[in-house]
């Protein structure tokens, strides 16, 4: 499924996004250097229940990037996102991957007002000295060069060999790499290095019910990750899906949709 077959308009601040399916407001945030068709493999189910709002994050696919800001942060990417939110029909369940789970947790802890759940996907959380020194080179070299090494990206997502449905996955993410403008993707990439997830307080005063799920064969957003978060805020749960790296969203996707339908009837979020 592509975002082709959807209709797409824009949100406040030039935020582009593609709106479909009927039921209770789901938005859905993807991570760096990639757009909004990042949940292609998990829209289809998605759209037999809710109203799917998929966005594509400042700078990337059809957004404007943010504007007057010389160095953004998470606070400029969440403050543009919680505007956008405004924009849909009652509360809505925030599922994010990767730098969007940043940004998930972000609006659930601090600006929870239109918000009934949020979904980490892959979320990073108090990273080791080792892992923050490698993914600050990383933005380093991309801020320098201008250019993106997608091959090297690609292999830690998918793998040194992947075969099947993975490389299918990983033909998709690099197709989209290759349209995201390295104006929108440094900064966003600086960003993501830079942060390491919620304060603990912030997880322990938040109101929100939240999801962390990784998968157990993630090299960066780890599983320990995951459960350290759901260990400090309250009304939530952790899961890991056996076999996925990454792009979870893209590999296993009906396995990903399944926890956070079971989590939602959990919490009782969107019951009558």
């Amino acid at each position: 499924m592509t975002l082709t077959t959807l209709r797409r308009f824009n949100l406040t601040q030039n935020i582009a996004a593609w709106r479909g399916g009927n039921g209770p407001s789901m938005v859905l945030i993807h991570g760096v250097g990639l757009n909004a068709d990042a949940w292609y493999a998990m829209l289809p189910e998605l759209l037999e229940k809710y109203t799917v709002t998929v966005i594509d994050l400042p700078g990337h696919g059809d957004s404007a990037a943010i504007a007057n800001v010389a160095e953004p942060s998470l606070n400029a990417f969440t403050s543009v996102i919680s505007d956008a939110l405004v924009e849909c029909d009652g509360p809505s369940v925030v599922i994010g991957h990767s730098m969007g789970a940043l940004i998930a947790m972000d609006l659930a802890c601090n600006a929870g007002v239109n918000i009934c759940g949020a979904v980490a996907l892959n979320a990073i959380f108090r990273r080791s000295d080792t892992a923050q020194q490698a993914v600050k080179a990383r933005a380093k070299e991309l801020c320098d060069a201008g250019v993106v090494d997608n091959a090297a990206t690609l292999k830690r997502w998918f793998g040194e060999n992947p075969q099947g449905s993975l490389q299918i996955a990983s033909d998709h993410c690099e197709k989209m790499m290759k349209v995201t403008h390295i104006a929108g993707y440094a900064p966003a990439y600086t960003v993501f290095s830079e942060c390491d997830g919620p304060t603990d307080a912030e997880l322990k005063n938040c109101k929100v019910p939240m999801l962390f799920m990784t998968g157990a064969e993630e090299p960066n957003s780890t599983p320990a990750m995951s459960r350290a978060l759901a260990a400090l805020a309250p009304n939530s749960e952790y899961i890991t899906v056996e076999g996925a790296r990454h792009m979870m969203p893209c590999t296993h996707a009906s396995q990903v949709n399944h926890h956070i339908e079971q989590f939602l009837r959990s919490r009782e979020i969107f019951n009558e």
